[in-house]
């Protein structure tokens, strides 16, 4: 039984449940990866002040039949507030103890549910799979949570990924935003916040969130308000949990490893591994280990070198070069401001330096880039709204480009050097760059003619919060693969990535 003795005592394994358990935070959010031990670690922790006669603890589920599910928090419960003398009320999804105090289990299956605890103190508030409920919910009931019976009121939340979520914004700082793995050395550490109207007011200290926010302190001040301003301040942790540290769970049902390890990749990266990344919607064209792969396939071939631009002037968007041996990128140019002939000063030393034709230099020309055309006469122009080339069944050619491109790094045919990787822009390496851009190259619904394309510019803005630069010059190297003559290998080499 995880988490209890022979000598039917209570008492958390190391690892998660330990940390969780022992976290001095207002608010601690435990988990991001499936068979941590993270509900029974929530169960445990309502107990801790039982012997509380005007104690009185809620956790919440989404639904009841959540709760009421086999291997849930009634069934887990069952196994664990008997041996600290509680007595169970099913119809009532309560228990009660010796000392009068009370632990409630209900549901938020609405958010008008909220409205059921209105006037209510709650010393302790539970959420198991926070990611579920909505911000509204959860900010409403830490209104609720209050106490009169001399504990200081507190929260815990357990959860799995969710990368769509209110949840991963609000412990976004614990969470490395590149690769969606949690932060070793964040692990565990409080931060703090305020509410400040539709705004979280951060900070590393409760001086430093209320130096932030001085218009609410004077308010408070000048109204001889009793409430202590330190008060306002809630402090914040973020625990992340695995599989492996679940020893109880690997002793009694070895099979759970497997039947995670015999999921797809995506479902591995998120349950197993904890990525907060990683979507589970079929979206993704670009498959995270399979991009970091592409660090490291020094194999990749080599070949003809070509030369694609991402053009930008003025603006937030960068002036990205990239220089392509085959499917190897072994240079990268980045301008971040960059004038017309600065641009033509740059296309043409690359072209040069590596002995590039102008015929194997490819620009996108539907905005900035359009002028190029009457400075390097033989230079491709790149048009992403054009038809699909060979009447393939895509939208147009940015969509095709983008899904061939994500092919051939799914199959490992792509290499990007170390020297590029490294290459800094705005404080961010290249490889962060990336990273961090894959996520926004995704499928969009087939249009009216059933044709496959990729999610809209503005939507892949959304998501990262600035143009995929890189990404963008990178799909462009696809086109070549349309227009070159074809050799019985090139044709084969094709087929096989369904080129034909």
């Amino acid at each position: 039984m995880n988490g209890i003795n022979n000598k039917k005592e209570i008492r958390p394994q190391d690892g998660f449940q330990w940390n969780f358990l022992s976290s001095p935070a207002d608010i601690v959010i435990g988990g991001g990866a499936a068979g941590a031990g993270k509900t029974h670690a929530l169960l445990m922790e309502s107990l801790r002040h039982t012997s509380n006669p005007g104690f009185g603890g809620a956790i919440f589920r989404k639904t009841y039949p959540q709760i009421m599910a086999p291997g849930g928090l009634w069934d887990n419960s069952m196994k664990l507030y008997p041996i600290a003398h509680g007595k169970p009320y099913e119809s009532f999804y309560e228990w009660k103890f010796k000392s009068g105090s009370r632990i409630k289990f209900s549901h938020l299956e609405y958010e008008k549910n909220v409205l059921d605890w209105q006037g209510s103190q709650v010393s302790f508030i539970g959420f198991d799979e926070l990611t579920h409920f909505s911000e509204y919910s959860f900010l409403y009931l830490l209104s609720r949570n209050r106490s009169t019976c001399g504990i200081k009121p507190y929260v815990r939340a357990t959860c799995n990924p969710d990368p769509d979520s209110w949840v991963a914004d609000f412990i976004a700082w614990w969470i490395d935003q590149d690769t969606g793995f949690p932060i070793k050395e964040r692990a565990g550490k409080l931060r703090y916040f305020v509410k400040d109207a539709d705004s979280y007011v951060w900070g590393d200290s409760k001086k430093e969130v209320l130096d932030r926010i001085p218009h609410l302190v004077n308010v408070l001040k000048e109204s001889d308000s009793a409430i202590n301003v330190n008060d306002l301040v809630k402090s914040v942790t973020f625990i992340p949990g695995n599989i492996y540290e679940n020893k109880e769970l690997l002793r009694a049902d070895p099979g759970y490893l497997g039947n995670l390890m015999a999921q797809d990749e995506a479902t591995q990266q998120q349950l197993l591994h904890g990525n907060w990344k990683i979507r589970l919607d079929g979206t993704d064209l670009i498959n995270l280990v399979k991009l970091k792969d592409a660090f490291s396939n020094e194999f990749a071939s080599k070949g003809e070198k070509y030369i694609t631009a991402d053009i930008a002037l003025k603006g937030s968007d960068l002036l990205v070069i990239g220089v392509w041996d085959g499917f190897r990128l072994i240079d990268i140019e980045i301008m971040e401001v960059a004038r017309g002939n600065d641009v033509i000063d740059l296309l043409k030393s690359v072209a040069l330096k590596y002995k590039i034709p102008q015929s194997h230099i490819l620009y996108d020309d539907d905005g900035a880039g359009a002028f190029i055309d009457g400075f390097i006469r033989n230079a491709r122009q790149f048009n992403n709204g054009r038809p699909a080339l060979k009447k393939e069944n895509y939208k147009n050619l940015k969509s095709q480009c983008y899904f061939k491109m994500a092919d051939r790094i799914n199959q490992d045919g792509y290499y990007i050097s170390p020297e590029v990787l490294r290459k800094i822009v705005k404080g961010k390496t290249i490889e962060k760059y990336l990273l961090d851009e894959r996520r926004a190259i995704k499928r969009d619904k087939p249009d009216h003619d059933g044709k496959l394309t990729v999610i809209p510019k503005d939507q892949m803005k959304n998501i990262i919060g600035h143009s995929p630069d890189f990404m963008d010059m990178w799909m462009m190297r696809e086109y070549f693969e349309y227009i070159k003559p074809r050799s019985n290998a090139t044709a084969r080499s094709k087929e096989s990535l369904g080129f034909f």
